[in-house]
């Protein structure tokens, strides 16, 4: 092999290994993503039904119930639009509360029930993320229209 040939094979396993790298950041990197959505979005199907993403809004008042077990809850998320059922086994945030802001992670199960591995409580009701609160306001509007 001229001393050429073996530069080009050198560049060539480099750029291979860089594209593999590449390859698999960015896989560990979708796998690892999570959108946001509100119940609006939800439930006209923008969310996926196959993979975990967050659901924001408020817990609309009564809605909390926990099961006989104690540890499982149930209650529901709004975005003042419209309404979807969470339900989560394992301890809430001291913060939770109805009325208040709220982001669940799961899935969708086949009920159109949300079932959350996790639940943030909002830590000031003054607080709200731009694109939650964009979100928020989409779906006011939306109500408008179709009412």
């Amino acid at each position: 092999m001229t001393r050429r040939q073996q530069r080009l094979l050198l560049l060539a396993t480099a750029l291979a290994a860089l594209a593999l790298a590449a390859w698999l950041v960015l896989s560990a990197f979708r796998k690892n993503l999570v959108f946001f959505y509100t119940p609006t979005q939800v439930l006209a199907g923008e969310a996926p039904h196959n993979r975990s993403f967050r659901l924001g809004g408020m817990v609309e008042a009564a809605s909390l119930k926990r099961d006989a077990d104690g540890v499982g809850v149930s209650f529901v998320v709004t975005d003042t639009g419209r309404s979807l059922p969470v339900h989560y086994r394992g301890i809430l945030p001291d913060l939770f509360r109805e009325g208040k802001g709220v982001v669940a992670q799961g899935k969708l199960d086949a009920d159109h029930r949300f079932v959350a591995d996790e639940v943030l409580a909002k830590h000031d009701e003054n607080y709200m993320p731009p694109e939650a609160a964009y979100a928020l306001k989409k779906g006011r509007e939306s109500v408008k229209v179709d009412r």
